[in-house]
């Protein structure tokens, strides 16, 4: 079997194992002893999750949701979730019954209960109720696992917020720690998608493409618009939005980069045009896609609990996934002969074209993978934060080339060790730093890497001079 044929057969198996971990993150029908609430053109979802001080599920806790409607009561499950469907858009005022908390524990912000919390038809909001210690400062109104994975409920914040999982991690205990180290590798594992494929760029054709970002905000649409609009089932409509990512790439390298190559147009102006591209394709998703969030699945997501830690359903699969595809490009890159010829090319094109190596081809094959591990960074970083918006990919490009230049430029692996770093890094950083400021925090450690090993951390140092 020939090389091409033979990369084409793993691809074909790859897609049939993608095909099937995406069947699981169909949101279940029913699940026990959880309450549920999907919105609607007549329904809006109320929702948070409550734990101890400890990080354990606060059972029973009683909390009622006042507004345009009427009231509504919640009570927490098993895994400390309380849902409430209202059918009146406007603020409504949510109160929690401080008489049913657990013994012993107490609010950490009691000023800021109750909440009030502006809902919109067809969308999902909450509240969070910290309970612990009370903290340095209060918590802000309407933070919860679904308003802050949506950019609150306005929808108006400019990036891509918490994963449920971080969201709900409250406190400064030894529970909190552990919570986020796993939604940090979670992060950087789903992060990596994408590096990985931006590195590979780089490697072979020494372009920073800062149009990469959109690659993954277009992933992440386009799994939303075969969703909700279409109406295809979820592992059908990422498939097909990961397809999509592949053909786009083909069609860039075919359309623009192959031609600015012939020309002998130089990086500088390759990387300008990357930063048109990147403009241009962001408000055309603004004019389609609208401003404001867009979840890929409307339903709350089944919660999962491994001891002190929590993650939903969609994460430990998406997880999986991302594993997956990540082992396969490893075995891509170690073990066939095109993997072998990409690596040529990255250490040397002219040695390469000599060697016989076509380095167009190569080129091309990178592009359009490249694109491809984009995509599927998309939909499952738009499944694991609940939400995707018209300019996702712009604000995680900066952890991307700072996961691409941590690791070394142009090493996949770097990228993939990169992006665990960062990931570890944002999430951690949320112990000491407002949330808003942790993907700053990142960018402080890539410049301190940096200073003391300016290759990266699998880069190999180069002599200058």
């Amino acid at each position: 079997m020939r090389p091409a044929a033979r990369a084409w057969a793993g691809a074909s198996a790859l897609l049939g194992l993608l095909l099937a971990a995406l069947w699981l993150l169909q949101p279940a029908t029913a699940v026990a002893a959880t309450a549920t609430c999907t919105p609607d053109a007549t329904t809006a979802c109320l929702a948070g999750t409550i734990r101890t001080a400890d990080g354990e599920p606060a059972v029973g806790v009683e909390l009622s949701v006042e507004g345009p409607g009427g009231t509504v009561a919640a009570v927490t499950d098993g895994t400390g979730r309380w849902v409430a469907a209202v059918t009146e858009p406007g603020e409504h005022t949510v109160t929690l019954d401080e008489a049913t908390l657990p013994d012993g524990e107490t609010l950490r912000d009691p000023a800021a209960n109750p909440r009030t919390v502006t809902v919109t038809l067809g969308s999902s909001a909450g509240a969070l109720f910290p309970l612990g210690p009370p903290a340095a400062a209060p918590a802000p109104a309407g933070d919860d696992a679904s308003e802050a994975a949506t950019g609150g409920s306005d929808g108006t914040s400019d990036e891509v917020e918490l994963a449920p999982e971080s969201a709900t991690a409250t406190g400064a205990s030894a529970g909190r720690v552990g919570q986020l180290v796993v939604s940090g590798l979670i992060f950087g594992l789903l992060i990596a998608l994408a590096s990985v494929g931006l590195s590979l760029i780089y490697g072979t054709t020494g372009l920073s493409n800062f149009a990469h970002g959109e690659q993954v905000t277009l992933g992440a649409l386009l799994a939303y618009f075969f969703t909700q609009v279409v109406g295809l089932p979820l592992p059908v409509a990422g498939l097909l939005a990961v397809t999509a990512g592949l053909v786009v790439g083909y069609v860039q390298d075919l359309g623009i980069w192959a031609p600015l190559r012939r020309r002998g147009v130089g990086l500088t102006q390759q990387m300008i045009v990357t930063i048109g591209l990147a403009m241009a394709l962001q408000y055309a998703f603004n004019l389609f896609a609208g401003g404001g969030s867009l979840r890929i699945v409307t339903s709350n997501p089944p919660i999962i609990d491994v001891g002190p830690v929590s993650l939903t359903q969609q994460s430990a699969v998406s997880v999986v996934i991302a594993v997956v595809v990540l082992v396969a490009v490893a075995l891509f890159l170690g073990t066939t002969r095109l993997g072998r010829a990409t690596r040529a090319v990255s250490d040397n094109p002219a040695l390469a074209a000599a060697s016989g190596i076509g380095v167009d081809r190569i080129v091309r094959l990178v592009w359009t993978m490249g694109t491809g591990l984009a995509a599927l960074g998309g939909v499952l970083l738009g499944l694991y934060l609940s939400a995707t918006r018209w300019n996702m990919g712009t604000a995680l490009l900066m952890l991307m080339f700072a996961a691409v230049t941590l690791g070394g430029l142009g090493t996949a692996y770097g990228a993939l060790v990169g992006s665990l770093v960062i990931g570890l890094v944002v999430e951690l950083s949320t112990l000491v730093i407002p949330s808003d400021m942790r993907y700053a925090a990142a960018l402080v450690i890539l410049i301190l890497v940096l200073l003391l090993r300016p290759q990266g951390i699998l880069g190999r140092a180069e002599r200058v001079g």
